[in-house]
């Protein structure tokens, strides 16, 4: 999980590494269990700074960030969009409030 200048160079050079993620199942050697694990390495404090900023992660992140609490789940559980997050206000544009007329 990266932060790049360019979203769309897929060969950029990021602005900053907050984290890996390896999506092979591996044994932990610190478990007991012998249970296979994803490894999910995340700097939570860089990651909300970034998401307080403004940084808009692509679906996958965003799936990512919700499993550790971060973000809101970006979909329910039947598969809909969740209306509590902040997915909503991304797609659509903020209206500004209307002044009240005395």
């Amino acid at each position: 999980m990266s932060r790049s200048l360019e979203p769309t160079a897929r060969n950029s050079k990021p602005l900053e590494v907050i984290g890996t993620y390896d999506p092979v199942p591996r044994t932990d050697p610190y478990d007991e269990s012998s249970k296979r694990h994803k490894n999910i390495q995340l700097d939570t404090l860089r990651a909300r700074y970034w998401i307080g900023v403004g940084a808009q992660p692509s679906d996958t992140v965003w799936r990512l960030l919700s499993m550790i609490g971060i973000l809101e789940p970006k979909y329910g559980p039947n598969g809909f969009l969740n209306p509590k997050t902040a997915a909503k206000s991304m797609t659509e544009p903020s209206t500004p409030p209307t002044p009240e007329k005395a």
